[in-house]
This record gives structure tokens, sequence and C-alpha cells, in this order.
């Protein structure tokens, strides 16, 4: 009896565990709560993935938010192969960034500007532990490193400043280039030419590599560390063309550079086989300038016999990030292709494609690790980017930061749609819902427009419609003409046509959710960013069921920023000088002389430092609406350059963003 008393207790607790156990669980999932402006001090970055000589460690570098300096802040961390042990290297107020390890292994490299360095250095961690030792004492800039094969030296990129000197008052910016303004760098006066040099480890002595008035850049050591490959453009005057070729030369001071490559537009990237006998590299597929420009994946004997070989030009896709296998026979490349970007393989001797990995989501960076295997970032809807080993093509997770950021969060749905624009073309969207919101009901919309214009929205973590979403909205991003992952022609038909095409496939994206019943017709809004802020323009100017907008870093009267932005090529090349076609600039101008036909309530946001897209068109349209009384408002973000940085003011942006649409479409 005593002992069925004893049991129907125990049944009871179990069942009461259970009870509890359900609702915690229940409790847990009820404690989700949705992302907030705030959450941009919690998202960490991922970067740079080295895998050791041996295969065991993958170092990466991970970027977080130091809240008190408002800043972001950079550490060298590595993760076990198995995926079982991750431990952070580098801990300081200073940053730490490109990892690389030596040769044989025992040691870790990185630049950092820490313990009061004037100046970015490469410094030296020895795998076993310890303090980071200092390897260079560099006063110039130092672009970019690696090891030479034998461990024993390290290539080195550097940019020569032919003034050093930091007077008390400035002296005056005398210009006399083609091109003179760049976004961050500021302006481009005098040439400081960047140049290779050879760093001795063991005796500190550097020679000098390469030297005169042009630049030197992307250097590659040969794996057997007898030559380094390198790009230049050589021509006359380098501002006014695209032309950049391959060279190659032996590795010691005074050896003379040979030319590898003749194409008269770009020849970029080189990345030697494993054999030194072949590089691989990407070409432009036009020979003069174009803003949508495609490259293909291109192979070249590295004696410079016989012609390129174009692996990828019938693909008709963007290719980047290459690697060979480490058997020699297969080059990888990251591939954008309608809304995804793949790992895919070109065969050396076939040239047939291999779709390595792939699906809904986004790869990043890729490093080999053995045949068949390799090393990726890789970002999903509703996973920020963390590191995955790919076997055989399937992935394996390595890292698990972004689980402290996702786990508290309901994050939006996210599923791709395609329309058809009024003249029959096709066009691919991404669209965010809501978490738990009902696939039937009906929500106020925003369409966030992405820049480039060649780039696309892909099924990767996109933490700028997230947020969006998270504030009660569907949002969509339309990959409309001029975007990339469909290829070439459907990237340049916008060429000289801005605000045509585009305006019609958005247009026919925001036809498509409306008739779906998703997007609630009376609460449609739109946004974007760079090209995103200059085509929310232009639909605003053209289409006035969008009851609000935010226009960021866009432009007005486009013959205003000739030889005031960055883009000097694509005015000449594009449009053509404006004292020749001043019809056509006033076309492409016509949100800012059409401002009367404007009714919809707009904010314009802009970077007070920004070169790429300068503030005086967002202060034109601004200006416009304000002096005919439409709703507006202008937001200058002081310091900032074309990408806004600081963290203070990437939460200011989403909140303001929120706080306008929320007063017009809620």
């Amino acid at each position: 009896m005593k002992q069925k008393i004893f049991l129907s207790m125990l049944a009871l607790s179990l069942l009461s565990l259970q009870t509890i156990t359900a609702q915690n669980t229940a409790s847990t999932a009820m404690a989700k709560r949705k992302l907030q402006p705030a959450d941009v001090y919690r998202l960490q970055t991922l970067g740079d993935p080295q895998v050791s000589p041996e295969g065991n460690w993958i170092a990466y570098t991970l970027s977080s938010v130091d809240s008190v300096q408002n800043k972001r802040n950079t550490d060298i961390w590595m993760v076990s192969w198995d995926g079982k042990q991750t431990i952070q290297l580098t801990n300081s107020p200073d940053a730490e960034s490109q990892p690389r390890w030596s040769p044989d292994g025992k040691y870790l490299s990185f630049v950092s500007a820490r313990n009061g360095a004037t100046s970015s250095q490469i410094w030296l961690l020895n795998r076993l532990g310890g303090e980071g030792l200092q390897l260079t004492n560099l006063k110039t800039s130092l672009m970019d490193y690696s090891w030479s094969p034998d461990g024993k030296k390290i290539l080195m990129t550097i940019k020569t400043p032919t003034d050093t000197s930091k007077p008390k008052t400035p002296k005056p910016i005398v210009i006399d280039r083609y091109k003179f303004k760049q976004d961050v760098v500021g302006y481009i006066t005098q040439r400081d030419p960047i140049h290779l040099y050879l760093f001795d480890i063991s005796t500190k002595k550097t020679d000098t590599l390469t030297s005169g008035e042009f630049d030197q850049r992307g250097a590659a050591f040969s794996p057997d560390g007898k030559q380094i490959a390198f790009v230049s453009n050589t021509t006359a005057d380098p501002d006014r063309n695209i032309n950049t070729d391959i060279f190659v030369m032996e590795a010691k001071p005074k050896a003379t550079p040979k030319q590898l490559t003749k194409w008269p537009g770009t020849d970029d990237s080189p990345v030697w086989s494993p054999d030194s006998k072949t590089i691989a590299y990407l070409s432009s597929a036009s020979e003069t300038y174009t803003a949508y420009q495609e490259q293909y994946l291109t192979v070249i004997d590295a004696s410079g016999a016989g012609a390129p070989k174009y692996l990828s030009k019938t693909l008709d896709r963007p290719v980047g990030n290459i690697k060979f296998t480490k058997d020699g026979t297969q080059v990888a490349v990251l591939i954008s292709d309608d809304r995804e970007r793949y790992i895919g393989q070109f065969n050396l001797a076939t040239g047939a494609l291999t779709k390595v990995a792939g699906g809904k989501r986004s790869y990043g960076a890729i490093q080999a690790h053995s045949n068949n295997n390799w090393v990726a970032a890789m970002s999903e809807p509703q996973l920020p980017t963390e590191l995955y080993a790919v076997e055989n093509g399937v992935t394996r997770r390595l890292t698990k930061h972004q689980d402290a950021f996702v786990t508290p969060l309901e994050l939006a749905s996210v599923d791709g749609y395609s329309s058809t624009s009024s003249d029959g073309t096709k066009v691919s969207s991404i669209a965010l819902r809501p978490a738990n919101i009902p696939a039937t009901q009906k929500l106020p919309t925003l369409f966030y427009i992405h820049g480039g214009p060649v780039a696309q929205d892909e099924y990767g973590f996109d933490l700028t419609r997230q947020m969006l979403s998270a504030a009660g909205y569907m949002v969509v991003g339309v990959n409309y003409r001029g975007s990339s992952g469909r290829g070439w022609d459907y990237s340049k038909t916008i060429s000289a046509d801005w605000g045509n095409k585009e305006v019609i496939d958005i247009q026919g994206a925001v036809d498509y959710a409306v008739e779906k019943g998703w997007a609630d017709k009376d609460k449609l809004g739109i946004c974007g960013w760079s090209y995103g802020g200059i085509l929310t323009d232009y639909l605003i100017a053209s289409d006035n069921r969008f009851k609000a907008a935010s226009s960021g870093a866009g432009v007005a009267m486009v013959s205003s920023l000739y030889g005031v932005d960055q883009y000097i090529n694509q005015y000449d090349n594009e449009l053509g000088a404006p004292w020749k076609n001043i019809d056509r600039y006033l076309k492409l101008s016509y949100p800012f002389l059409k401002a009367d036909k404007i009714k919809t309530p707009t904010q314009f946001m802009v970077g007070e430092k920004d070169f790429n897209v300068p503030a005086v068109g967002s202060e034109q349209m601004y200006q416009a609406l304000r002096s005919l009384g439409t709703p507006t408002e202008l937001i200058i973000y002081p310091g900032q350059f074309h990408g806004i940085s600081t963290p203070s003011y990437v939460k200011d942006r989403f909140e303001r963003y929120i706080g306008w649409f929320n007063k017009y479409l809620k």
C-alpha cells in the first residue's frame, strides 16, 4: 500500500514537473521580443577567416560595439575545425585586424595601432600564448601584407606619402588631378604611390621591391616563393581609365616586373595555383568605364604563354573571392545569382561549373581547408554571419557568436516573390513579414530600395529591413533593373537612363504586393540609401500613392554633382559633359525640377563628409520641398561619410525611420 502511495506521489511530482517545464517553455517563448534600435549595440560582425597550415584552426576577426567609446572595436579569435573550441586571442581597445598564419603554423600575425603606435603595424603572436610582439615600425600607411612561403619574410604593400609633416596651420590644398575626390579618403592631391616592400623578420631590414609614379597592389607570393604577382595601371593618366594589368616579378629587390595581361579593361585580384604555374584573376567585361561592369573569372599561364582563358564568361553572373582547391584542379568563387550567393567550382581543365553549396542564404568569404572542404562565412535570413565548415557540399556551423543576439528576438519571416513590370520584365523581390502576423493580414508596407545600383537583395540577414519589420511593417526589397544577379544586360540596361526602368520595376513590385493583399494600398512607404535614396526621389516624383518616404544620400540637380562627387569617370563616360549634353542631365534631374509634383512627406538624411553622394543632393531636395510646403525634414550626421558608422548615429537613423513612417502610416 505504501509503495502504491509513493508511486502515486511520484507520478504527481513528475506531472507537476512536466507542467512547470511546459510553463517555463511557454514563458520563454512569450519572452521573445521585437528587434529594437538599441540592438545595434549587441550585434557583432565576423570576417576574414584564415585556415591554419595544418587545418586544425580558423582565425577570424570579431567586431563588437564599444558603447562607452561609441565605436566598433575588432579583436582576433580562432575556432577549431571541429567547432568544439573557440578562443579569443586579442583583447584591446585599439583594434586588431588581418590575421595571417605563419607558414609553419607557429605564429599568427595581425595589424594594429595598439600601444600608442603612430600608425598600423604588423604584430606577431606566438600560437602557444603570450603578448603580441611588434614587428614593424612603419612611418607610412600599411595597405596589405602576406608571409613568404618560407616564413622568413613579409611582403608589404605601403602607401608612401611625399610629405609626412603636420604643421599647426595646414597648407592649402593644391589639386591638379582629374579625379580629385574620394569618400573617406577626401581630397586627392599629389600622387602618393603604393609600392611593395620585403621585410626580413630576423634582421628587421626592409627592402624596396617597386618604385616610381605608379601604384602596385594586390600583391601575392607564388607558393614556391620565387615570384610575386601584383596589379598596376601604367597608362599615362590612370585617373581617366579602368585599365589595370597583372604583373609578375622575381621576389627580390631590383627585379624587373613582367606584364602578364594586355586587356585594356580591368585585370585584377591575382591568385596563384598551388603549383605556381597558373594565375587566376578577375577580368572586366568591357574595356572602357561602365558603372554596371561585370567581371569574369579568368586564368592565364604564369609564364605569359598562351591566351587568357575565360572560365565564367558564359555564366553571365558576378563572381569573386577566388580560391584554388588544394590539388589545384578547381577554382572556387562566390557567385551572385537571383537573391542567392553560392559557392561554385570551375574545373580548370574542362571549364565545367559545379555548385558546391547554395540555397536561400548568402555565402561570404571562403578559404580552402582540404580538397572538397572549405571554410565560409555565411548568413541566413534570420541569422547574422557565422563561420561554417563546408564538407563535400554539406555545411556545419563552427561559430555561435550570434546566438546571444538572436535568442531573445522574434524576427521577421523572409520570402521571395516575382512580379511582372508594365513592359513585361520579370523582377525578383524579397519580402519580410513581421513575426506572428497571419499571412492573410494586410499590412502597412515599406519598400526599402537597395543602393549600388549594381547589387542585389539576398537571402541573408538584413538588419535594416528586420528593424523596420519589427516596427510592424511588411518590408520589401526589389531587385530592379540595374541590380546584379540577373546578368550583365539586366544591369547595364539603365545606363544613362536613370529613374525610368527601375521606377517601372518597383511600381510593378508594389502592384503585386497590393493585389495579393499583403500590402495596404493606403499605407505605402518608400525609402533607401545611396542609389536607393536616388530611386526614392524618382518614385515620389512619379507616383503619389506613397504616403511617406525617407531618402538617404540622394541627388537632385545631377549637373550640380559634376566635379563635386567621386564619379567623374561615370559622368564623362555615361552621360557626357554637361556643356554638351545638358538635356540629358536635366532629364535625369526630374525629381528636383518637378518637385512641385511631389506630395509625399519626405525625410532626407546624409553624412556631413560624404564625397560619394555629397550632402548637396539631399539639401537641394529638402529645400525644394520646404519651399513648396510639402512636409519634410533634413538630418545631417556630423563627421560621417557615405556609410553611417558611428553606433549612436546608426541607432538614431533607425529611430528616425520608424518615427517618420509611424507618423504618416499609422
